[in-house]
């Protein structure tokens, strides 16, 4: 069996009957988990063990854990500052700032790697031009040469843990108003100007992102389709001119940004044949099911093996806090949370 290109949610803390169900048809190749479906670390580990042993290849086990206000897990959690915070501290002490984020990069993904979680959709690559609510303090940055050295630090971190990285939401997100949550945001600027945002993204693929989600905003003088159903940006940009080779995610279908394209079965065949690798369904369980559905005897071997790669690497041993290298990341995070940020060098 091969992961197909459906990326969906659970109601609760365990699975149901309607779950397993779902979750081995094989046009499902990942699962995303929200704060309902959290209680303890514990649990946790008990739910992606039975995610994974549904079927071979195991599923892709997803969450937002960026920090700040986007953590989905957080009793048993380290709290991790938002990304803003690391920018400012750039501002004031470059070392200090890059090791910070190697650090939280590891610790989250270090974290989430021993609960049984494979991925996290990070790091955000949106620049910070003070526009986007829904942005606001997720990016790291104005300057695209900080977002890209510190979220190269934080990719870095993640690395080490075991897990891959998703850059996020192509090519730009900060400079609309408007939240594609509740609305389609317009970006009116022309392609020079968009060059800045995709400048993380162009120096990050080299460094080996290994994923990007696409942006549901339209970039109205250059394509009338929104970012994430636009072969120009998914084909022409992404693909070729910054060559990434790794796997495209759209953002949730079910968000209103992707309400133009119609109903959900609709949205899915116009972001798969756009080029995204794999389409998010969440938060409505019978558009998930009628996505899978309608795309039959669905067969991507690239799409395939792009998901398979973004699989969690190494054991998720628990629990971490025995772990030298637990205790000095989640001290230096602490630290720095309380205002008294210190460097953590390596071998210390």
């Amino acid at each position: 069996m091969t992961l197909g290109p459906v990326m969906l949610d659970i109601e609760g803390t365990a699975l149901t009957p309607e779950d397993r169900e779902l979750l081995r048809h094989p046009n499902v190749g990942g699962v995303i988990l929200f704060a309902r479906n959290y209680e303890s670390p514990e649990q946790l580990r008990r739910l992606t063990r039975e995610i994974h042993a549904l079927r071979h290849p195991e599923l892709v086990i997803a969450v937002d854990q960026e920090g700040g206000r986007v953590q989905r897990f957080r009793t048993g959690f380290t709290p991790l500052p938002p990304m803003h915070m690391l920018g400012r501290q750039y501002d004031m002490d470059r070392e200090q700032a890059l090791q910070l984020a190697q650090n939280c990069g590891w610790l989250m993904a270090a974290e989430l790697r021993a609960a049984g979680v494979d991925l996290s959709f990070a790091p955000v690559l949106d620049l910070d031009y003070g526009l986007s609510e829904v942005i606001g303090d997720r990016a790291f940055h104005r300057d695209p040469e900080a977002v890209a050295r510190l979220a190269g630090r934080f990719m870095a971190g993640m690395h080490d843990a075991g897990m891959a990285s998703v850059g996020k939401h192509f090519p730009g997100h900060g400079g609309v108003v408007a939240d594609s949550h509740h609305a389609l945001p317009e970006d009116r600027r022309g392609y020079s100007e968009l060059l800045d945002d995709m400048r993380p993204y162009e120096l990050l693929i080299a460094e080996g992102l290994a994923g990007v989600m696409v942006a549901h905003v339209v970039y109205s003088r250059l394509d009338r389709m929104p970012a994430g159903f636009s072969r120009w940006w998914l084909r022409t940009e992404l693909r070729v001119r910054l060559r990434f080779q790794g796997a495209i995610f759209s953002d949730d279908l079910s968000m209103a940004g992707a309400a133009f394209a119609g109903t959900p079965v609709a949205r899915a065949a116009l972001a798969l044949e756009a080029g995204c690798d794999v389409v998010l369904v969440c938060n409505d369980r019978p558009a998930a099911a009628a996505v899978v559905e309608s795309l039959g005897d669905w067969y991507e071997p690239a799409s395939h093996l792009r998901l398979t790669r973004l699989r969690g690497r190494g054991g998720a041993v628990a629990p971490l806090e025995g772990s030298a290298q637990w205790r000095r990341a989640a001290d230096a995070v602490r630290e720095f949370e309380e205002g008294r940020p210190r460097l953590v060098l390596e071998g210390d």
